[in-house]
């Protein structure tokens, strides 16, 4: 093994290179965006890369955020323009962003709320969290979720215009990204740890990972920012934040930490609750 490091090409352990597989592992992990081939034996995998990987949440963000968006304008801008049109969009590109992670946070969400719905007994919640089954509390979890995140990109089509919802949306996907990042920075993982997917993620997210989120999201508020200088910006941060805080002290209070799904959870949480902040902002 150790001869095996030090004949590896230089150019995989260089600072920029070792950035692009940690990004494109976090790609792989929370997309259904193929890297397979020579490009996935390039990326490779390793426990300790997952963990590297969580920095790049937020840069999955962008993707996910970017393509969706695109989606989005691309239906506003063929529609007809009726009243009907940007609901059409919204339900439309949610579709597209489904299909594209593979319901990776609306599943965390169902049985997140399935399992603490389901028991107000810590143990037996983490057990029905296991279970592959939607009950009733993670249907609805989902139908409320799905719900508010398109009659919310629909007000903000009509209210603001389809390009401000299009920005907010790209936006909203890389905010909400972030906030997993101090869920994991401040609980413990618990549950089924030897079988949990999330936990080389939950292992360790050190500061210069944190800092390397905050980059991709300072990025995205940049682009916005700069895209639409009128709008309150910091209204739709303070709502995520806010879903942030909310999420994390029910995870504390319920399970004494956080699960994978729980992570899903608060990222579908502070999506909703970013778009509700930039309504609000142009209320006001």
């Amino acid at each position: 093994m150790k001869q095996e490091r030090s004949t590896e090409d230089p150019k995989r352990r260089s600072g920029v290179f070792r950035f692009l597989r940690h990004f494109l592992l976090a790609l792989q992990f929370f997309t259904r965006i193929p890297i397979t081939g020579q490009l996935a034996d390039w990326v490779g995998f390793s426990p300790a890369m997952l963990r590297a990987s969580a920095a790049h949440f937020p840069g999955v963000g962008w993707v996910v955020g970017g393509l969706t968006a695109m989606v989005f304008a691309g239906l506003m801008a063929v529609l007809p323009g009726q009243p009907a049109a940007p609901w059409v969009a919204a339900v439309l590109s949610t579709v597209f962003s489904v299909l594209l992670t593979g319901a990776f946070h609306e599943d965390g969400l169902a049985d997140l709320a399935d399992g603490l719905g389901g028991s107000l007994d810590r143990e037996r919640a983490l057990d029905i969290m296991k279970d592959s089954r939607v009950g009733s509390y993670g249907a609805l979890a989902l139908m409320l979720a799905i719900a508010s995140k398109t009659a919310l990109l629909a007000l903000l089509a009509q209210a603001g215009g389809w390009p401000l919802a299009a920005l907010g949306l790209f936006a909203a996907h890389v905010s909400s990204r972030l906030m997993p990042l101090f869920i994991i920075r401040s609980l413990p993982h618990v549950g089924d740890t030897a079988a949990s997917k999330s936990k080389p993620l939950a292992e360790a997210i050190s500061g210069a990972g944190l800092l390397a989120g905050l980059l991709w999201w300072v990025g995205a508020m940049v682009v916005v920012g700069l895209a639409r200088p009128d709008v309150a910006w910091w209204a739709p941060v303070l709502g995520a934040v806010l879903g942030l805080l909310w999420m994390g002290r029910l995870l504390g209070r319920r399970l004494q930490g956080f699960t994978g799904d729980g992570l899903g959870a608060t990222q579908q949480v502070c999506e909703v609750a970013f778009y509700l902040g930039l309504v609000m902002a142009l209320a006001a």
